[in-house]
């Protein structure tokens, strides 16, 4: 901060009296918010004379609202050359400005400048860590201003960014969706020209050529439009290179040379890095290999200079076809190796856990959505028989009028049902993705890698990414094969074996002539019973702990599931329970009974649940049985 009080002190006197006066009447007016601000500065904003002047002008006068935007403001033109260390001190500076000025609206823009350049510097973790915490600050605010939005679809734009590095295209594709009807609400057609360009970004990853040319034509119009200089570069650069993919290198070639110049005009390091890139590759399809080479060259130093992670590989990448069409096999291959290098950095084991948090994120966030879409449903057809119902007290007379009713209170009957369905299903889901199994899970996985047990580490993440994905999708049907259930079972307490240090001996034993295959059961019913031998039976249990699962065929009619545990007992668990300060309450075996007694009723016979206490001659207690048993017929 002194450093840049000092810059600023040197060269006030260069600073015209004019802008000398618009600072000291914004200062002494203190407005609060961004775009106060800055429809006075606009036109001085990225000088950063004029910005070192009105940060200590703002500075010595203690209005931090102003500081915290003349800091951002020098980080953003840092950015843009590509000078990435600067411009992180300085978002740095304006945060704590921000937070000095208790000004939510600054805090939330000055996460994000740091996350942007994170994320071009392929710094993913810190990024994302930036982006969401200005996100969850941003959704503090029950009535955001236009500039908190305006953030909100800075942090989900920039979100998708982390996704698209991650090569989640489609999930990428949803966030800048779903930024750009919150920018077309705004009527920011900056914010629309920018996600247009993404997703085109991403359906040219994926190989829709075509489609990513129609998004990135429609991103150059609003760029053309709002006459964004940056933006049309951007979108030129994405143009020419579909075109060096569809063959069209002429074509691209003619965009490429014209838009390098004006690259170099504007000072963007990370973007003349892409177009040198593009030439030279553009160059290799034309057999041009000496020119192509120089551009190569010349994009490696420029990414190697300014730090960008993704262009170096690129360089290495391209560097070895180069080398291959010379036949210089050699220099090819320490190209080739010096890319993968690097994409192995770029995709480190941090990284690639990133990538399962953020889909299992994902993942829970659509089936939210999902039960949110029923609920609204639901209230539509609610709606809907209200205003028949009313319709009919003026219209309907007699039978007709009784018939109606009838029908109506009917039809009521079964969305009550349904509704009751939605909400044992939501509960259960909620009760299997317990945030706490969730946690544990991921720190117990976590001692592995912190370990160094590296073959453990994998096994039991592939384990537990697999466990919630058949959690997911066993949560969006009525009924499982029971083979589909005790596979999901095995995998639960694969994981939950975890963090008992592997003392538990689960078994599953199935009785001929049973085939698990044929068996339908509702999803997503053993767990709960499961947990509660674990932490109820076992958990305080010394010496040997075992769980044994049977399936036998009762009769015709019923298939029977015991579940066996040789832990404490009810009677000493609930002893255990009364003296902990920390009290469990299992809501998952009531749920499961509701869900049962729900899928029963398309049967002829009901299910039934036994839960015995198991003792020894001499009445020690053995443990506890819990024993299932299901309808068939």
């Amino acid at each position: 901060m002194c450093l840049c009080l000092f810059y600023t002190l040197s060269h006030s006197q260069d600073v015209p009296e004019s802008f000398k006066r618009i600072s000291d009447s914004l200062i002494q007016a203190k407005p609060t918010t961004y775009q106060q601000i800055d429809s006075v500065l606009r036109f001085k904003r990225s000088d950063t004379l004029y910005m070192h002047y009105f940060n200590r002008a703002s500075a010595n006068s203690e209005y931090y609202d102003g500081q915290a935007y003349a800091l951002n403001q020098l980080g953003r033109k840092y950015r843009n050359i590509s000078q990435f260390q600067k411009a992180i001190a300085f978002h740095k500076l304006a945060l704590q400005a921000a937070e000095a000025a208790n000004n939510l609206e600054f805090r939330i823009y000055s996460l994000n400048m740091l996350g942007v350049i994170y994320r071009k510097s392929d710094a993913i973790k810190i990024a994302l860590d930036y982006h969401q915490e200005a996100l969850d600050l941003a959704n503090t605010e029950k009535n955001p201003s236009n500039g908190i939005k305006r953030s909100i679809n800075v942090s989900l734009n920039s979100i998708g960014n982390l996704y698209q590095t991650l090569r989640q295209y489609d999930i990428a594709i949803a966030q800048y969706e779903k930024s750009m009807t919150l920018e077309k609400e705004l009527g920011n057609k900056l914010g629309l020209a920018i996600n247009y360009q993404n997703i085109g970004e991403c359906l040219e990853h994926k190989g829709q050529l075509e489609e990513a040319l129609e998004y990135y034509r429609i991103s150059l119009d609003y760029n053309n439009e709002i006459n964004s200089h940056k933006g049309l570069i951007i979108c030129k650069n994405s143009i020419a290179q579909v075109y060096i993919k569809q063959n069209k290198v002429k074509e691209a070639l003619e965009i490429l040379e014209p838009n390098l110049l004006a690259a170099e005009e504007i000072g963007d390091m990370y973007i003349v890095t892409s177009i040198n890139l593009n030439i030279g590759w553009a160059l290799i399809e034309l057999e041009q290999y000496q020119d192509a080479e120089k551009y190569l060259t010349q994009g490696l130093k420029l990414a190697n200079t300014h730090h960008l992670p993704s262009f170096i590989s690129e360089a290495y990448s391209l560097l070895s076809q180069l080398a291959t069409h010379k036949e210089n096999y050699k220099n090819a291959l320490l190209y080739y190796q010096k890319a993968e290098s690097l994409n192995v950095a770029i995709n480190s084991e941090v990284n690639r856990k990133y990538i399962y948090d953020l889909i299992i994120k994902y993942e829970t966030e659509k089936q939210n959505n999902k039960i949110a879409s029923l609920a609204n449903e639901y209230n539509m057809v609610n709606t809907k028989l209200k205003r028949n119902k009313n319709m009919l007290f003026i219209g309907a007379l007699g039978m007709a009028l009784l018939t109606f009713l009838l029908y109506i209170l009917y039809r009521q009957k079964e969305l009550k049902n349904e509704k009751k369905i939605l909400t044992l299903e939501q509960s259960m889901l909620r009760s299997q993705m317990n945030p706490h199994f969730l946690f544990n899970s991921l720190n117990s996985i976590k001692l592995y890698i912190i370990n160094n047990d590296k073959k453990n580490a994998v096994h039991y993440l592939n384990k537990f990414s697999k466990l919630v994905r058949k959690i997911l999708e066993a949560s969006s049907v009525k009924e499982i094969s029971l083979f589909d259930e005790l596979e999901t079972i095995e995998l639960y307490m694969n994981i939950e074996n975890i963090r008992f240090s592997n003392e538990i001996n689960f078994t599953i034993i199935i009785d001929d002539p049973i085939d698990p295959h044929n068996v339908k059961i509702p999803s997503l019913i053993l767990q709960p019973f499961l947990e509660n031998a674990l932490w109820h039976g076992l958990s305080t249990k010394e010496g040997e702990k075992n769980i044994e699962l049977r399936v036998s065929r009762e009769n015709g009619n019923y298939i029977q599931i015991a579940i066996t545990d040789n832990g404490v007992g009810r009677t000493a668990s609930e002893r255990i329970k009364k003296n902990k300060v920390l009290k469990r309450k299992s809501v998952g075996i009531d749920i499961t009974k509701e869900r049962l007694a729900n899928f029963s009723k398309d049967f002829e016979h009901s299910f039934q649940v036994e839960i015995k206490d198991l003792y020894s001659p001499e009445k020690e207690p053995l443990g506890t049985q819990v024993i299932l048993h299901i309808p068939t017929s």
